[in-house]
């Protein structure tokens, strides 16, 4: 699970103490759930409360404080100063996150929550995530499969093309048919333009994997501000609040991203002779998007150090991908059943349910939920497995149509080359 006291973000700032009735300066901390803020001097912690605990984040000023950041707390009012960068950039970040935690499930009983948490939501909670991750994947494994399907569909159509020259060129061999040969060729060739609409068309009704709320910085600029992050099978896409896209990815165009924190990563496209294009995208939702972004550029994502815990929780390659994740789930299961109580069967369900009510007190709905979500992971599993061999047949086959066309087009051009 994530670590709840990783620093998000940190700014120097000053802070108003009622109880000495002075300004401190010090830094105010975000982490995924709470906020912080501690004096240079002392080094003590002088603010720390939930973010769920929060009722109002307000940009303020008066005739003595100017330009300050207020945030009420129950039914305490905190106020901060002299932020840096700027009051705007902590305020976009500050109220992102805070809005999250309110929307999450977890929401303001998140402190409740993790007291009374029992094993059962545990074990629900981890396979719950593990079923979105493997729909994220089979989304991906059916967006590639329809590529490969149009590859195959274009080879096809290219070997057709190649039959008609063939046929022609056998006939401009012939010399009663040499005045009608600009006419011939030009033919076969027409009917390239509608395969590339085609292509472009199934382009525009691409399915969206994820999107999630964003904090966008452009470049090294200092301000930011809110948007959104859409991922595609193909790529992905920054846009703002109002759904205007502000600048679209494709894969191919990726050469890094950066995963600063779970929480922060950046997106760059270098280019020679002017600027790199470069977006850093900050989310409270972010580590539902880095697996997904992991598994789409595996050999272009880097992982620096305050994100390096992440790493850990990354899935097996893509080969292994149904096995790996079925093992995974009925062994999370299997480590709070009897070791003799089977999986599998009807009877096998029954027992286990029996058995993790009183070895764990996980109540009848928990359990029957449990092998609810078992069941749909052991089925996406053997889809993903399914999809993976029938993409591995179609790239045999994609390798010998290219293969024997490569050939045939050799051939066509010696002729073309005699008729010339």
């Amino acid at each position: 699970l994530m670590n709840e006291d990783i620093r998000i973000h940190s700014w120097p700032c000053s802070y108003y103490l009622d109880t000495s009735k002075q300004w401190v300066s010090g830094r105010l901390s975000l982490t995924p759930v709470a906020i912080k803020f501690t004096a240079d001097k002392t080094g003590e912690l002088l603010v720390n409360f939930h973010l769920s605990s929060i009722s109002e984040i307000k940009k303020e000023s008066s005739n003595l404080i100017f330009s300050s950041l207020t945030i009420l707390e129950k039914n305490t009012k905190h106020w901060f100063s002299s932020l840096q960068p700027n009051r705007n950039v902590v305020f976009n970040i500050l109220e992102h996150f805070w809005r999250e935690q309110l929307l999450s499930s977890q929401g303001t009983g998140a402190e409740a929550a993790a007291l009374q948490s029992t094993k059962g939501k545990e074990l629900t909670g981890l396979l719950t995530g593990s079923q979105k991750r493997l729909e994220d994947t089979a989304k991906v494994l059916h967006y590639q499969g329809e590529q490969f399907d149009n590859i195959m569909r274009g080879l096809n159509k290219i070997e057709g093309d190649m039959d008609v020259a063939d046929r022609l060129l056998t006939e401009l061999e012939s010399p009663s048919w040499w005045p009608f040969s600009s006419k011939l060729w030009k033919a076969p060739l027409e009917t390239k333009p509608k395969e590339t609409a085609t292509v472009s068309d199934s382009k525009n009704q691409e399915g969206i994997i994820i999107r999630i709320p964003v904090i966008i910085t452009h470049r090294t600029d200092s301000n930011v501000k809110p948007g959104k992050l859409t991922l595609f099978a193909s790529g992905l896409e920054i846009s703002d609040c109002n759904s205007q896209v502000i600048h679209r990815f494709e894969s191919k165009d990726v050469d890094d991203i950066r995963v600063h924190t779970p929480y922060e990563i950046s997106v760059r496209q270098r280019f020679i002779g002017k600027p790199d294009t470069s977006y850093r995208l900050l989310s409270a939702k972010m580590p539902e998007a880095i697996p997904i972004l992991e598994m789409q550029f595996s050999k272009k994502i880097q992982f620096l150090e305050d994100a390096l815990g992440f790493v850990g929780a990354r899935k097996s390659p893509q080969v292994d991908l149904g096995t790996s994740i079925w093992q995974a789930a009925t062994g999370l299961l299997g480590g709070v059943v009897q070791p003799s109580s089977p999986v599998g069967g009807r009877e096998g369900m029954d027992n286990d349910e029996v058995q993790l009510q009183k070895q764990e007190k996980i109540s009848q709905e928990e359990a029957k939920e449990l092998k609810q979500i078992l069941k749909k992971l052991k089925g996406l599993a053997l889809e993903a497995e399914a999809e993976l061999e029938r993409q591995d047949e179609a790239l045999d086959s994609i390798t010998t149509s290219v293969d024997r066309a490569t050939l045939n087009i050799d051939k066509q051009n010696r002729r073309i080359k005699k008729l010339t």
